[in-house]
């Protein structure tokens, strides 16, 4: 269902039951997947790929050239799952040749109005960025990671599984995974116990993840003391593998 005053490029793959809303421009390389519901006065655009069963609203621009001014016009992509929610004025722009080229969204994000996501970035699955969260570029988000409003993201930084933060918060450093995060720069401020609960962490896990709080920001440990001791409780509690994996990676270093 394409609506007669939208312009789709002839070569644009545009899967089974997709509806495309009124003056919605889809460019040449772009592809949309099955069951897929464009609203109007949107713009996708560039190598820009999306799945299945997405809910796309009014006034986004998807697939732009990225904001970057070593950008040459290399044929970079974005490329965007299945059954994603991406609501009014949203934007989000393709990769760059200095990084793997591609801007990536996966599955079952909930994504509210206003959002940007920069060049090179990549979303897990089942996030939730609320209005105005903006991700600068290089940035990576874990899965069911929840951003305030306006919180912003510096470039490079990485945002763990299951994180959440509060409203207005600059993320200059990385967040680890399970923490709950706030403020100007944003600081810890304990576990994310109440999306955990939701999402059937038992009380054995909540406890062990509690006691890795405790090593990682309330022991005086460094951080490499910390990093050790909790991969070594995660040999015995594989919940504790996530956040034993993410303190193994050089970064920007993390909110403490």
């Amino acid at each position: 269902m394409i609506h007669p005053t939208a312009i789709v490029h002839p070569n644009a793959k545009l899967g089974g039951n997709v509806e495309i809303g009124a003056y919605t421009l889809v460019d040449e390389h772009v592809e949309i997947g099955d069951d897929t519901r464009i609203g109007p006065h949107a713009v996708i655009t560039g190598h820009t790929r999306i799945g299945r069963g997405n809910r796309i609203f009014q006034f986004v621009s998807l697939g732009e050239q990225p904001q970057d001014k070593k950008y040459a016009g290399e044929p970079t992509r974005l490329e965007i799952g299945d059954r994603n929610t991406i609501r009014e004025f949203c934007t989000f722009n393709t990769g760059t040749a200095q990084d793997k080229g591609v801007t990536r969204i996966g599955d079952d994000n909930w994504i509210m109005a206003y959002v940007h996501i920069a060049h090179d970035c990549e979303v897990g699955n089942h996030a939730i960025f609320a209005n105005n969260a903006s991700l600068a570029g290089h940035v990576h988000v874990g899965d069911y990671a929840i951003l305030g409003g306006f919180t912003g993201v510096h470039q490079f930084c990485r945002v763990g599984a299951h994180v959440i933060t509060g409203i207005a918060s600059v993320v200059r450093q990385d967040i680890p995974p399970f923490i709950t995060a706030s403020g100007n720069p944003a600081a810890p401020h304990g576990l994310n116990s109440e999306g955990l609960k939701r999402r059937g962490f038992s009380s054995e896990a909540l406890a062990a993840l509690k006691r890795a709080y405790k090593t990682l920001y309330k022991s005086g440990l460094g951080l490499s003391e910390a990093a050790d001791a909790i991969a070594q409780e995660a040999a015995q509690q594989p919940e504790l593998r996530p956040l034993a994996d993410f303190l193994r990676v050089a970064g920007r270093g993390i909110v403490r």
